[in-house]
Parts: C-alpha cells; structure tokens; sequence
C-alpha cells in the first residue's frame, strides 16, 4: 500500500506532500491544480522516464519521493540487488536536476532505474493520461490472464529450466570438431604443466618464510648468539645479574618474610631468561647459510608465480584449475557415451515441456473465453459499446519456449460497430484506455479473489493507480465507474483522479489538490477532507464555483448512498 508521496520543485508543484489509506482514495481540484502531474510522479518512482522538463522553474532539481508498505516480493529484489530493507517499510527517491542528470534512492541508499522498475509490480501499477499501453505488453497481459484464471506456471517453469539446461550442456559438447581438438591440446598442456610442478597448497608461503631467513642468515646468526651473549654467557649477562640479586634477595628473606615472595619472583624471572637463552642458542644452531638452497627457494618461487599469473591467484586456485582442466578432458574422452546420455536427457526435457506447456494452454484458452465474456460487460456499462476478445496463441517452435509457457496473449477490442478487432495497444482515446483497464482489473481482481478464498489465501495487495477515468462520461455511467472502483479497493488500495462528484462520493480517503499565488509563484497543496469539508468539495463538483444548500443536500445524499 502506498502510504504517502513527495514532490518538491516539480512542474508547477513547489512542495507537497499526500497520505493515504486503504481502500479508494479520490483525488479531486480546480483543473490545472496538479492533480494528474502527482500521477506522473508516481510513475516517474515506478521507473518512468524522466525529463529536465519537469524541473520547476527557477530550481535546481525536482525531488519526487514515497513510501510503500513493503510485501516479501519487493524484500526479495532489494536483497538481490544489495539494499538493505528498513522495518516494514520501503522508502524511494528520485532526484532529477535540472541538467537532465538524475539519482535513484531506495532505502535512502543509492540504486538504479532499474531496480525502480523492478520493483514497480510489486508495489503498484500506474495508468496515467499521459501514458500509451505500450507498457501493458504481451507479458503483462499473459500475467493478468494466469491471475484471472489463478493458473499457475510454476510445473513450466520448471520443465523449462530443465530443457534449457539440457539444451546447454549438449551444445557446449557439440562445439565444432576443430575448437574441440584445439582445446584438447590446450587444456592437455594446462593438465601436464600443473600436474608436473607437485604443488602442495601455502607452499609459497611457507617458501618465502624460508628464503627471509637464508637471505639473511649471517645477520640472524649474529644477532641471536648477541642476544644470547646478552643473557646467559656473557660476564656481564643478565643471568649472572639475576643469579647475584636473587641470593642477596633470599639472604633478605631469611631475616624477613616480606621478600620470600621477590625470591620466588626472581627465580622464575632467572628460569625464563635461561629458556630463552637456551632458544636463542638452539636456532642459531640450527641456521645453514646455504646458497645451494637458498636458489632452488627462488627457482620453486619464480615457477609458482609463473603457475598462479597463468591460472590463479593462489596455489590453492591453480591446483583447483588444474582438477577443472582434467575434468573437462575427462568428459573429452568419454564424449560418445555422454553424448548418448545428453540426448536422451534432452528428448525427456522436451517431451516435459510440451507436456507441461500444452496443458497450460488448454487452461488459459478456457479463462482466456471466461475473461472476455466478463470484461465485455464490464466495459460496456462504463459508458462504452465494444466487442472484447483475449486471444491465446500457441507456437510449439523451440524459439517461442519461455519459463512462462509458449502462449502469446493479446486483449482485442472494437470500440464501434462494424469495426474489426484490433489490439488493445491500438485504442487512442486516454479515456477509453482508462475505462477499459479498469473494466478488466475489476473482473480480473473479482475472480481472483472468488479463486483465493477457495484455497484460503489472501488477495496479494498492491495499489492501483488511474488517472481521469472518468473522461467523457457522466450520469449513470459514472455512478457504475465509481462503484466498480469502490469493488476493486475492497482487495486492493486504489488512487484515482476524477472530476466528477458521482465517483468522488465512493471515496475511503478524498483529497483535494488546491494551487494558490503566493509572492508572486503558484503553489500547490494537498489536504485530506473531513467529513464537513468532503460534503463541501463534492458539492462544489456539483455546481461550481458557488456552493448552494441544494448542492450541500445533493453532495450528502450522493455520499450516503455510496455508503
């Protein structure tokens, strides 16, 4: 549900802000207030193209801004695209400056366009005047369809992850004899050249802690037989010092108790520097200054640098490269058997997916009748005389194989007598454009929710969003578009913008958009009515600028009945 929206220096908005509830929300002013420009807005946050246009005069940027409750769908793609999600809410922003250049934020954190667009069916479907149906595709009716119909395409999507799978595998294998034989050689010698050099992972490590130490053998020497000179075998070592004080430390303690614990304390102090000496001597010892050694260290240095500049940045990795490469010559050698095994794992795959793929046609060739006959009504008693067909067509050629079937869906419509049926995308009138998607997303939404309470769940929510719906109609065709918005809001938050008080009497949440002069510039405010002020605004729809005791009576009559 979308709970409130932003604008700030866009078009000829300076700020603005709108909450919303759920159900119907109307939004209703004096023409040119900007109404259908807060649409646009929230399609510009939907992932809408954006333009320096829309930059208010005088200003630097245009900030568009809202919030959204958040559903598990929109949580899913912001963790796939690395945003954090913030509690039960989603937050975008979309700055555009007055450049051209502009920025995405969701969750106050940096994104794209796209991600906007991704997110944009789960959060909300915007119909806006100044929008064409080209964003209302093939795939997008396919959808609406399945919703209708509650088909689901889970069992193809399966079969067809399958096949393309199997597809892939039997392709890679089948590359061109000559790329094959030349990869052979190559990973031939890839295999004998790591396989050759015996590597043990950490090795470079462990090397070049031994190539420090030869490198610098004569000076480790010296320092650590100083250093033990220093502590036990000098005259004047730190031992002989400990071993003096700690007998004149014990002589105290016969006489006094106080320092028996200093003695003890000495001793072990005397213990430790002994311990250390006795290291020092031993890894003194223990050094071989050894050219011989020291250049077989850099001769096995030089060749794993070599190995991992070639095939990983670690030995680890090159050793992982080189069980790869086998593998790979593996499945060379044993081509022919895996070959055999492939087809036959391709051959299932299809014969699944065309299983699985034409039983979904049959399902959605039954709803897709079902649709029609019900959305044809519903147009009709929207001020409207059309013929309304959804044609589903199946190609079973492997190019036209999807994850959602091999089914192309596509809405038809005469808008006149006598006139053929042409695709939905072909309507020009913004109006008929309006009427006949919410035709459809009534009749659609009803069903789906008679097909949701069969199985116990619940409708998914998401806003809806028309703009103008009511152009070039009145009377009692208007009361059936407000009625029919009332029933989709019943599953759904619905916003619409409308100039006629028989819609605006349906309203859940009436908000009026008001423009006024101030210092000389136009500013726009919104503000959600009150009862009083609800009866007001519908009675000034009623009979314009000057409100009449009448038009009050007629408001409230008109409200109560929508009740």
């Amino acid at each position: 549900m979308l709970v409130e929206l932003r604008a700030e220096n866009y078009a000829v908005i300076d700020h603005a802000i709108a909450s919303f509830g759920p159900g119907l929300n109307l939004l209703t002013g004096e023409t040119g207030a900007g109404k259908s420009i807060l649409v646009d807005a929230l399609a510009l946050l939907m992932g809408g193209k954006s333009s320096a246009d829309v930059v208010r005069h005088g200003a630097e940027k245009a900030v568009v801004s809202c919030v959204f409750e958040s559903t598990s769908g929109a949580e899913a793609i912001l963790e796939e695209n690395g945003i954090d999600a913030e509690s039960s809410e989603i937050i975008l922003r979309r700055e555009i400056l007055s450049t051209g250049k502009g920025r995405v934020f969701v969750n106050n954190q940096p994104a794209t366009v796209v991600v906007l667009k991704q997110l944009a069916p789960e959060l909300a479907l915007v119909h806006a005047q100044s929008e064409t149906l080209s964003s209302f595709d093939q795939a997008q009716q396919r959808t609406l369809l399945d919703r209708f119909g509650g088909i689901s395409t889970d069992a193809v999507a399966d079969a067809h992850a399958r096949w393309r799978a199997a597809n892939g595998k039997l392709n890679d294998l089948l590359q061109g004899e000559q790329d094959r034989l030349r990869m052979v050689d190559l990973w031939s010698y890839q295999r004998n050249e790591i396989e050759s050099a015996r590597l043990e992972a950490g090795e470079d490590e462990a090397l070049e802690t031994e190539k420090r130490v030869l490198a610098n053998a004569e000076k480790l020497y010296t320092a650590a037989m100083n250093a033990f000179e220093q502590l036990y075998e000098g005259g004047s070592s730190a031992e002989s010092a400990l071993r003096a004080a700690l007998r004149n430390v014990e002589e105290l303690a016969r006489y006094d108790e106080r320092f028996a614990e200093a003695s003890q304390q000495l001793a072990s102090v005397r213990a430790t520097v002994g311990d250390i000496s006795s290291a020092l001597r031993d890894y003194a010892e223990a050094i071989d200054a050894s050219p011989e050694r020291l250049a077989e260290i850099e001769d096995r240095l030089a060749l794993l640098d070599r190995l991992k500049r070639k095939y990983g940045k670690t030995v680890a990795e090159v050793i992982a490269f080189g069980q790869e490469v086998a593998r790979k010559l593996s499945e060379v050698e044993d081509r022919d058997e895996i070959l055999k095994a492939l087809r036959v794992e391709l051959a299932q795959a299809e014969s699944d997916y065309r299983k699985v793929a034409g039983a979904l046609t049959v399902e959605r060739e039954a709803a897709a009748a079902k649709l029609a006959k019900l959305a044809e009504a519903q147009i009709n008693s929207l001020a409207m005389k059309v013929r309304f067909e959804v044609a589903v067509r199946n190609s079973e050629q492997e190019s036209a194989w999807t994850a959602a079937g091999w089914d192309e869906v596509e809405y038809c419509i005469a808008t006149n007598a006598g006139e053929p049926l042409k695709p939905l995308a072909e309507i020009a009138s913004g109006g008929e454009m309006s009427r006949v998607m919410l035709a459809l997303k009534v009749t659609v939404e009803e069903n789906a929710a008679r097909n949701l309470s069969r199985v116990r769940k619940k409708p998914t929510p998401r806003t809806l969003v028309f703009d103008e719906i009511d152009i070039g109609i009145g009377g009692r065709a208007a009361e059936a578009v407000g009625q029919k918005l009332k029933a989709l809001a019943r599953a759904q938050q619905v916003l619409c913008v409308t100039h006629l008080p028989q819609i605006a009497a349906f309203a859940d949440q009436h908000l009026v958009v008001e423009k006024r002069e101030a210092q000389g510039r136009t500013k726009t405010q919104i503000r959600t009515l009150d009862d009083r002020a609800r009866n007001h605004e519908v009675a000034r729809m009623l009979s314009g600028a000057k409100v009449t005791e009448t038009s009050l009576q007629h408001a409230a009559q008109m409200i109560a009945a929508s009740r």
